[in-house]
């Protein structure tokens, strides 16, 4: 087989962040007796988050100051500003999204598959007091070698600084046997390239490339893993 390590990808890749997230935000404004929650609040939450960590990656924003700002932003666009702390919000909101370990359709028996052939890691642009909890208690820690968390790291993908260290901590330096799969063109496929492995693109919504950011191989569910590391 050619690759010997495998560095996933941790939300939308192993892990279903979009039901972790729905859930967090729930029990949160639940727990501030806030009773409005509703679809079109989740995607505005969405919005601001997935435009907060795009600032992250290109390290505008570091990881402490994201955890509050992001619902400063928030709360302005939803009119709540001045009713809840953002801080306060923000730690009960990380709490429970620590204690979300819902898990993508096949990713436990690839992990499975994978750990008994290869060297396995997660490597994730993440929150650490959010991540470590919910990779502890998930049926996946008995299977990885290591996780690399950007907030612990202080850089992120797609930064070549996240994989140096990765290397380093896996004791691992050629990159021709190291695949990342990630369902993250701009951070997981990017990054790879930019540090010279191979990439796995992991597209379940069929969403089309328009990045040009071209992966060594694209797939549309993680079973399709398989054919890729066994030829």
């Amino acid at each position: 087989m050619k690759y010997k390590l495998l560095l996933f990808d941790a939300d939308g890749t192993l892990f279903d962040y979009d039901k972790a997230e729905e859930f967090a935000l729930k029990e949160a404004l639940r727990s501030f007796g806030l009773n409005i929650y509703n679809p079109d609040i989740l995607q505005e939450y969405r919005k601001v988050n997935f435009s907060i960590w795009k600032e992250f990656e290109n390290n505008l924003i570091s990881a402490g100051e994201l955890k509050t700002e992001r619902f400063k932003r928030f709360f302005k666009i939803i009119k709540i500003d001045g009713k809840v702390s953002p801080k306060e919000f923000s730690d009960v909101y990380l709490s429970k999204l620590s204690e979300a370990t819902f898990l993508l359709p096949g990713a436990e028996k690839i992990v499975e598959w994978c750990s008994s052939r290869f060297k396995i890691a997660i490597i994730t642009n993440g929150l650490t007091i959010v991540q470590r909890p919910r990779f502890d208690s998930s049926s996946l820690s008995k299977y990885f070698f290591e996780y690399i968390i950007s907030e612990e790291v202080g850089h992120a993908k797609p930064g070549n600084e996240i994989f140096d260290y990765s290397f380093t901590l896996l004791d691992h330096s050629n990159k021709d046997d190291v695949l990342i799969i990630g369902d993250n063109l701009s951070s997981d496929i990017k990054g790879g390239i930019d540090y010279g492995i191979d990439t796995c693109w992991l597209n379940q919504d069929g969403n089309n490339n328009d990045l040009k950011i071209h992966p060594t191989y694209e797939i549309n569910e993680l079973s399709e893993l398989k054919n890729i590391l066994i030829n």
